[in-house]
């Protein structure tokens, strides 16, 4: 495997109370077609248990495509790439989720060691380490709640999204975040806006890390 010694500290998420207010002002609740007060109930009842979690809205009711936007950086929103209109599609692929509209995401990383590593051998890995990779949904909800994670050259991939082909086949695209260039068909107008995009699942990137967690809970 590449040589990956080199990390940065990730900023802590803040308490859950603060994250369900946070998701509110966005109005993702509305969007998910939650009540505010249910999202203050589950922050307030799950706060007990888990002081490090990301609280996350199950991807049926808060898609990529409607998350996405919402996304800050340098003043600038965030956005999917032109090509990659089916994000949507891409659902949990070895990933459980619970079946709740609401949930936890525990004790996130953003996979810094695993720079310039592939998503095919990232996989195995995190499995070994008894990790589970972040779907693109929960990478978005993690950015949201805590923008100082996605960094210049310290992005993420979330591989535990993938989108499987009529054939039954995965799709060879494998969806990250990152922070936009500014070049191609992005638009220089986008420098530095939050991306949400996707990477070849052979291919290696220096600044791409894996993103994964310990596990999920309602």
């Amino acid at each position: 495997m590449p040589d990956t010694s080199s990390t940065s500290t990730v900023p802590p998420l803040p308490p859950l109370a603060t994250q369900a207010e946070r998701l509110i002002g966005l109005g993702v609740h509305e969007l998910a077609g939650i009540a505010a007060d249910e999202v203050r109930s589950f922050a307030e009842d799950a706060s007990s248990g888990d002081s490090d979690a990301l609280l996350a809205v199950h991807p049926d009711r808060a898609p990529a495509s409607t998350l996405a936007p919402l996304l800050r950086h340098d003043g600038k929103p965030g956005f999917v790439v032109t090509d990659m209109p089916d994000v949507d599609r891409f659902a949990p692929c070895t990933v459980e989720l619970p079946d709740a509209p609401l949930y936890l995401v525990t004790s996130l990383d953003r996979g810094d060691h695993m720079a310039n590593w592939s998503p095919e051998e990232a996989l195995p890995a995190l499995t070994k380490e008894n990790r589970t990779p972040l779907l693109l949904t929960e990478g978005i909800h993690w950015v949201l709640q805590q923008p100082a994670v996605l960094e210049r050259n310290r992005c993420f991939m979330t591989i535990g999204s993938r989108l499987r082909k009529a054939n039954g086949a995965l799709d060879a695209r494998t969806p990250a975040i990152w922070l936009s260039n500014g070049t191609g068909r992005d638009g220089r107008e986008r420098r530095n806006a939050p991306k949400v995009g996707w990477c070849w699942w052979g291919n290696r990137h220096t600044w791409l890390g894996f993103a994964s967690a310990t596990g999920r809970r309602h």
